[in-house]
């Protein structure tokens, strides 16, 4: 089958269109017919090399972390799906691989798509819905009446969060640029800041919640937010030590990461406040209840382009570039 696939790191690659063997499911697998395929900053993270330390992949490497499709194929311990079903799914770290023409995925991390969204629309959701959920329902338990400030909202964690936020009935503060303001009115937010002309940190206080995407300075910032007693949520880092915990690092990796966060850990803690760092893992539970959402117009994916599969390194410079309102998604099928 086809993939685009990197046979080293670096920045400076693009993807290689390759052909490597068709997967074969597992007892507890479905093999997916992958029809399009999310495009994530994630991908060319790990294709640089960022990552490697934390993720150790075996090269070379199919990337791809969101997939919508058909399944065409079930293990013989599989029950929850059959043959024909149309599925979405965020494969688990170590098992990505959707810039492909099939993927074999455990079926505890599929779910069946949204039935009022095409293909494209549903590939665009489970990686950033994912981490919208486990931030602000795991993480932060947001609660009705909270106020939350989530950053980068036009980016494709941001307008997927502001949606879900609102459905949990807090109060949403965002950033971004003044050309994306309506835009990301119209997903619900109530406080809209131009990062170009404006610092959050001077007109924010008080706040519950904070999703960080960003860089140090605004996590400094962000931090003055919030009231004691407040949350943040740092999808860009630094990791934290219940993180290299939780993934299994080895001691050195743990000390080194113990070094990293402990400047911001330390001014969380001195400000009575709860600093974490979410890395989001699959979850085919959670997509079920995304679907439920998307299904009942609670949430609604934002496509910003569809690009052919043949043009993935396209997609993903685009994605690279910082312009994408939304998310970018590769038609496969």
């Amino acid at each position: 089958m086809k993939a685009f696939l990197i046979d080293r790191y670096s920045k400076n690659i693009s993807l290689r269109l390759g052909d490597v063997p068709l997967p074969m499911p597992r007892d507890n697998e479905v093999l997916i017919e992958v029809h399009a395929a999310g495009v994530n900053l994630l991908d060319s993270k790990i294709k640089s090399g960022e990552f490697k330390l934390i993720l150790p992949y075996h090269l070379p490497l199919v990337l791809g972390h969101d997939v919508a499709g058909v399944v065409v194929q079930v293990g013989s311990q599989v029950r929850q799906f059959k043959v024909g079903d149309e599925v979405y799914s965020r494969p688990p770290d170590h098992h990505i691989g959707t810039f492909a023409e099939y993927i074999a995925v455990n079926e505890s991390d599929v779910a069946l798509k949204p039935r009022n969204a095409t293909m494209e629309e549903a590939a665009s959701l489970p990686l950033v819905g994912l981490t919208a959920w486990q931030a602000l329902v795991e993480r932060m338990q947001l609660q009705k009446g909270a106020k939350v400030f989530i950053q980068a909202g036009s980016g494709g964690v941001g307008t997927f969060a502001i949606q879900l936020a609102k459905h949990l009935g807090a109060t949403v503060a965002t950033t971004t640029s003044g050309a994306n303001g309506d835009m990301v009115k119209s997903l619900g937010a109530d406080i809209v800041i131009d990062y170009k002309k404006d610092d959050f940190a001077a007109i924010l206080q008080d706040y519950d919640a904070v999703l960080h995407s960003q860089g140090s300075p605004e996590l400094d910032k962000s931090l003055r937010v919030l009231k004691p007693g407040g949350t943040l949520v740092s999808i860009s880092g630094p990791p934290d030590p219940a993180f290299a915990q939780e993934i299994g690092m080895p001691w050195f990796l743990k000390l080194v990461i113990r070094l990293l966060s402990a400047g911001v850990r330390n001014k969380a803690a001195h400000r009575h406040l709860d600093y974490s760092f979410l890395f989001m893992r699959a979850n085919g539970t959670q997509l079920r209840e995304i679907a439920t959402l998307v299904e009942a117009g609670v949430i609604r994916p934002v496509l910003d382009r569809v690009f052919p599969f043949d043009s993935t390194n396209e997609a993903l410079a685009y994605v690279e570039s910082g312009r994408a309102k939304g998310k970018v998604v590769v038609k496969v099928k």
